[in-house]
């Protein structure tokens, strides 16, 4: 499934109606018994400029209790795609700046264009992180990078993004969403019960401990050995042969 942050003229800024519809949207991907993957990208030259500034900065005077209570649940909706137990994939096909930085981080995998613009510039602003962004980063690119990342807040891109570990991979943008679709394709050709238990396992950094992780294994890929995808998967690769999984 692709999803598509469709505001082309504020750079697919974080606006009240887009995140009401976002959550709408992540809801039905959470009932969706057929969706495998999810691909978030944007439309037109960015991927996501973030929150809506003018929404940010309307209440110069207002109680830190009123501001908590606007900024946390919109917190919740867009960080709410990390709930879903299927893999999700952020086509970065430009500029993902603060907000729009972090729903980036929030999947669990990231490709870009060669020139997409990387950057968490809150302090320039004169704002703390927010979106989980002190969560995020430093999981995603360790710590060290992360601190310079959020303290400097300058722009990433290309060859040292990857290196930082910002994107799994960048392509030239003539081949990027030929690449993304064909990644795609391939997680969801996997099979569904071993991708989702395989998900859980790596949840925030993975397990607490060596003995954590065998003890995990030890009872998800029993689930699997159960189930009749592995007969297929078997039988494929016999025959080699594409297998045909059904979730069973």
């Amino acid at each position: 499934m692709t999803v598509t942050l469709d505001d082309p003229d504020r750079r697919n800024a974080m606006t009240a109606p887009m995140t009401a519809s976002w959550q709408r949207i992540i809801a039905e991907i959470a009932e969706d018994e057929e969706a495998r993957c999810v691909v978030v990208t944007g439309a037109g030259s960015a991927f996501c400029s973030g929150g809506d500034l003018g929404w940010i900065g309307a209440e110069p005077g207002a109680p830190v209790d009123r501001l908590r209570d606007k900024m946390l649940p919109f917190y919740k909706i867009w960080l709410s795609i990390r709930d879903l137990p299927i893999p999700t994939i952020a086509a970065v096909n430009g500029p993902a700046v603060g907000a729009g930085a972090c729903l980036a981080l929030a999947c669990d995998l990231r490709y870009a264009t060669d020139t997409a613009k990387f950057a968490v510039p809150f302090t320039r602003l004169g704002m703390h992180p927010g979106m989980a962004a002190t969560w995020l980063l430093p999981e995603v690119i360790g710590i060290a990078n992360a601190r310079e990342l959020l303290y400097t807040g300058r722009a990433v891109s290309g060859a040292e993004a990857v290196a930082l570990g910002v994107y799994n991979r960048v392509f030239p943008a003539a081949e990027f969403a030929g690449e993304v679709e064909r990644i795609a394709a391939g997680i969801a050709g996997s099979a569904p019960i071993a991708v989702k238990l395989t998900k859980e396992a790596l949840v925030g950094a993975g397990h607490e401990s060596f003995e954590a992780a065998v003890r995990w294994e030890a009872l998800a890929q029993p689930i699997t050995l159960a189930t009749e995808d592995l007969q297929e998967g078997l039988a494929a690769q016999r025959e080699k042969r594409a297998p045909r999984f059904t979730g069973r």
